[in-house]
């Protein structure tokens, strides 16, 4: 970086809070009591983040007379769900490369119920008076080098020959750049129908109202310790009490399973983000931005960002941190020399902001798979069901992975519980000092690819061909 625009990107920072800004919403709710000695219920959900919520929500749509406990470690939107990007995307499978390298043969299924996904997305927010700043505005894929512009129209193309590229509309230099204007960009393709924008820790409060109002009862700083039979039902044990149940849906994700051989199927990575006081009039109209879409680079270590209800912009991403060990810890949400080199990547994107200022930066947990999409099983003879690895696309998949683990539970055979996806399971992350070196290599060599016209090294070579890989 150099001492020019070093100075300039930490000159931004010097005001920024060390906090969420979704967060610091003056409507956030006050939290649920905590579980105080034995529960009993048909269903125990544990997790108060996008699965657990919607999962709780959708048992009690799909038999109102149930009775749903939810249980949550902090207050329900508190991690992931509450400080993410607010990008609500109908793909079910991280995006469309990554569907046609791994499900090509139900990957209009995929899509279709992705679509259908989001659309009831959408119903649900408007149906429960979700105030969310739900914005329908899709997302632009940009290339920021001439080796991304050539995949995007490769990618392009094979999705129109597959009859996948309704609503996509590719676009060359001019057209992106009169869309929203940054020197980087040099074409892209954007999705409009495929993308929503959202306020996510209000949409996380918005399900947990709607939870209470159909009947769920939540206990929220009530952390699940333990899974284990008792008799017929299941019995999770929390810190002052316990919660019998006939069946238990796990939405825990970044954080250990109850189900312990599902934990090597995922690791925590570290995302981070900023957030730019709101911009003038005059700042808007320089960048241009009518249309309000989200964006995101094309580069392996990628940037997404978007503007706000008030007209901030959050940037975000680049870094994916691996903590040894796979820990999540409250420490490692601030890291200063990421926020540095995001705010000078957000002025080289921008130059037209210079003088703008951070006022939040933050980071938290994602939990990654192997195959960057979710993953779903059963425990204890189908009393249990689970899902987890969203890979930094949960905010919208996570409601088709409730409907997922519900139709688990209850038995059935559907459409969803069919798919090769959800039969399937990621090759699980090797044990430690093996995982940190894996993913070390991996990170490095994905950095190396940015720089080099894409080329993949031999070991992205040898990932590809095993369908795994660490995504950014």
């Amino acid at each position: 970086m150099a001492p020019a625009a070093m100075r300039t990107a930490a000159r931004s920072l010097t005001d920024a809070r060390p906090a969420p800004f979704w967060l610091e919403d003056p409507g956030r709710p006050d939290a649920r009591p905590a579980l105080a000695g034995p529960d009993h219920c048909d269903l125990l959900v544990v997790g108060g983040g996008y699965s657990g919520l919607w999962t709780a929500l959708l048992a009690k749509e799909r038999d109102p007379g149930r009775d749903v406990v939810l249980i949550e470690g902090r207050e329900a939107g508190w991690a992931a769900s509450g400080r993410n990007g607010g990008f609500c995307a109908a793909s079910l499978t991280h995006g469309l490369g990554n569907g046609l390298a791994r499900w090509p043969a139900e990957l209009p299924a995929l899509e279709e119920l992705g679509a259908r996904n989001l659309d009831a997305i959408e119903q649900a927010v408007t149906a429960y008076g979700i105030d969310c700043d739900f914005e329908r505005t899709g997302e632009i894929d940009v290339a920021t080098r001439p080796h991304q512009l050539a995949e995007v129209r490769a990618l392009y193309e094979r999705a129109r020959r597959l009859g996948l590229a309704d609503g996509l509309e590719l676009l060359d230099r001019d057209a992106v750049r009169a869309q929203v204007d940054s020197p980087t960009f040099l074409g892209g393709v954007w999705d409009r129908r495929g993308v929503a924008l959202v306020h996510p820790a209000r949409l996380a409060w918005g399900l947990k109202r709607a939870c209470l109002d159909a009947g769920v009862r939540i206990y929220e700083n009530t952390p699940g310790l333990r899974l284990a039979p008792a008799g017929a039902a299941m019995a999770v044990r929390t810190p002052y009490g316990r919660v019998l149940a006939r069946r238990v849906a796990l939405g825990t994700n970044a954080f250990p399973s109850l189900v312990r051989r599902a934990r090597p199927y995922t690791v925590p990575v570290y995302d981070y983000a900023l957030v730019t006081e709101p911009l003038t009039a005059a700042q808007l109209d320089s960048v241009g931005w009518r249309d309000r879409q989200g964006l995101g680079d094309l580069a392996n270590r990628f940037h997404y960002f978007r503007l706000t209800a008030d007209n901030r912009v959050l940037w975000g991403g680049y870094d994916a941190v691996y903590p040894f060990g796979g820990r999540v810890r409250a420490e490692l949400d601030q890291r200063p020399e990421t926020f540095l080199t995001l705010a000078e990547h957000f002025f080289r994107c921008f130059p037209q902001l210079e003088g703008v200022r951070f006022t939040h930066a933050w980071g938290g947990a994602i939990d990654t798979c192997s195959r960057f999409s979710a993953f779903f099983g059963t425990a204890h003879r189908g009393r249990v069901a689970y899902v987890a690895g969203y890979t930094g696309l949960g905010v919208g998949a996570s409601r088709f992975g409730a409907d997922v683990v519900l139709d688990l539970l209850a038995g059935e055979r559907t459409a969803r519980t069919a798919l090769e996806m959800v039969r399937t399971r990621p090759v699980p992350f090797p044990p430690e000092p093996l995982a940190w070196a894996a993913i070390g290599v991996t990170k490095w060599s994905m950095a190396r690819a940015d720089t080099r016209d894409g080329r993949r090294n031999l070991w992205l070579r040898a990932l590809d061909r095993l369908g795994l890989g660490f995504d950014s």
